[in-house]
């Protein structure tokens, strides 16, 4: 099969497309013919290891000394299963899926196995695989804060960076819990933002959202760059401040995907999408989500 192999840390050039040999699936695995899949900003800050040097050298014995131990980048796609191993009972061959391997990756190859245990489930009716792949890695890292910030209906929330991958499912899924919302984003992805329900939409380089006269009960950083001076600003005496950058990484559980998939059938949730690039343009796609401007997801057609 054709894969993106990270060859080792460095520019978007270390990926190279090569042919490597597709394992069947085990017992409880299903084997997945991949048709989409997404670069995010988490595979290229792997792939260039991009670490604070506090964490520099666990993060080293965790991903690989001089190279990605897990050399097939990928934490999220979609396609058909096209093997399954004796002991699976959730799915059958033919069943289009979207999965979340996540820290596992693999997703940037032609095939992938799966444990049928795992996060997968049969993707939404009315999606695309570009857009199911697109919606797992923000879909469920907006779930997971939204919940720690303990969202309730009728709230004021505001989501800084609402256009990336995260902040575009943050600002529906908030709206989809009856908050008020507020999306901060650039001048050129307003009309996505408001397109997708913000009630009020805050173009950060005209106007300083602290300025305005609302204080938010709810406050999600979903690209963790509100300076920490600034954190507790804007809030409601009770109100809550989550954020990306420093607060974990997102707990992800099957029941995300089910309640993901029921979203976009109920037409409630989409996938943005930005750009699309063929699995051999790969270093292009990073080079691109590196840049820190992209709206929603990249995905790549496998």
């Amino acid at each position: 099969m054709r894969a993106i192999v990270c060859t080792k840390y460095g520019s978007p050039d270390v990926l190279k497309l090569v042919e490597v040999g597709a394992k069947p699936p085990k017992d409880d695995e299903i084997q997945v013919r991949i048709h989409a899949t997404t670069v995010t900003a988490g595979d290229c800050r792997v792939r260039s290891f991009n670490s604070p040097a506090a964490y520099w050298l666990p993060m080293r014995l965790f991903l690989g000394i001089t190279k990605p131990r897990k050399a097939i980048l990928g934490v999220e796609l979609a396609g058909e299963v096209v093997a399954i191993g004796k002991n699976v009972k959730r799915f059958q061959k033919g069943d289009p899926i979207f999965a979340f391997p996540g820290m596992r990756f693999g997703a940037h190859a032609e095939y992938i196995c799966l444990p049928e245990d795992g996060l997968v489930a049969v993707k939404p009716d009315n999606a695309s695989y570009e857009e199911a792949a697109a919606i797992l890695s923000g879909g469920t890292t907006a779930l997971y804060f939204l919940r720690r910030g303990q969202i309730r209906k009728g709230q004021q929330v505001l989501i800084y960076g609402a256009s990336g991958s995260v902040g575009t499912s943050a600002v529906q899924l908030a709206k989809y819990l009856g908050a008020e919302v507020t999306g901060v984003c650039s001048t050129s992805n307003i009309d996505l933002v408001r397109s997708l329900g913000a009630d009020r939409v805050i173009d950060y380089t005209k106007e300083d959202w602290l300025e305005t006269c609302v204080n938010y009960d709810l406050i999600f950083d979903a690209v963790g760059k509100i300076p920490k001076f600034k954190r507790r600003k804007g809030l409601a005496s009770n109100g809550v401040f989550v954020t990306v950058d420093g607060q974990g990484i997102a707990k992800v559980r099957k029941e995300d995907l089910e309640v993901l998939k029921t979203l976009m059938e109920m037409g409630k949730l989409i996938a943005a999408i930005d750009r699309s690039y063929p699995l051999e343009r790969m270093a292009e796609a990073h080079a691109y989500v590196e840049q820190g401007h992209k709206r929603g997801n990249v995905v790549i057609t496998v």
